[in-house]
């Protein structure tokens, strides 16, 4: 199944940015607020695509240190070639479910729109985990299955879409994580525009679950 994602995403590379502009535009913008990344902080990029979040983390804070991991060689490329000034930052092909990166090595991890195209989230997220530090956050951003819209698109995708897995219902993430030994810090459904719902989650390891405040909302959010 990877294979399948490597594939589809290695012929839409070229023309990934241009298609999805305003979707990623809007998409990054809120995560990019939403996380709130310190100057001081090291990034994971889990399914980094092309390296956007990436140019615009840095176009604020030139000396992050990121890595960004992806399938597909071809949109890596591109996230090199947008990020080839910054010596700081890394992209490698991997899998989320082997991230070629020692355990408790970054301050955040994120996953923006992918994680209804991995075959073993679970899995994924306890790699995710591996790799964060005690004290750091995971910030998972994806469609939301509690959306009509997304429902359709979820439906049709399993038709038409080989790769795709499926879109999953806030309550089905918060469960995942928590599964994965990671608190629930916040938790939230956003609607972009009409059509796009998602939903965004902070999660922190269990560890420090005694030092933070949980927080728990539902209420949805419209862009």
């Amino acid at each position: 199944m990877e294979t399948l994602v490597q594939q589809q995403y290695d012929k839409l590379a070229a023309i990934y940015d241009r298609r999805w502009k305003s979707y990623i535009t809007r998409t990054l913008t809120f995560l990019e607020a939403w996380t709130q990344i310190e100057p001081q902080e090291s990034v994971l990029d889990v399914a980094c695509g092309t390296g956007e979040f990436e140019r615009r983390v840095l176009k604020k804070n030139p000396d992050h240190i990121i890595l960004g991991v992806d399938f597909s060689e071809n949109m890596l490329a591109l996230a090199r070639k947008k990020c080839q000034d910054y010596r700081n930052v890394r992209f490698e092909a991997a899998s989320a479910t082997a991230i070629p990166a020692p355990a408790q090595a970054y301050d955040v991890v994120v996953c923006a729109n992918a994680f209804h195209y991995f075959e073993q989230p679970e899995q994924a997220l306890q790699e995710m985990g591996r790799v964060l530090k005690p004290e750091g956050r995971l910030v998972i951003l994806d469609w939301c299955r509690d959306f009509w819209a997304c429902q359709l698109c979820d439906w049709l995708l399993k038709l038409i879409d080989p790769a795709h897995q499926r879109c999953y219902t806030q309550a089905e993430l918060n469960s995942m994580l928590e599964s994965a030994d990671f608190h629930i810090q916040q938790s939230r459904r956003i609607r972009f525009g009409l059509v796009w719902g998602l939903m965004v989650a902070t999660a922190v390891p269990q560890v420090i679950m005694s030092q933070i405040s949980v927080v728990y909302p539902t209420k949805e959010i419209s862009r």
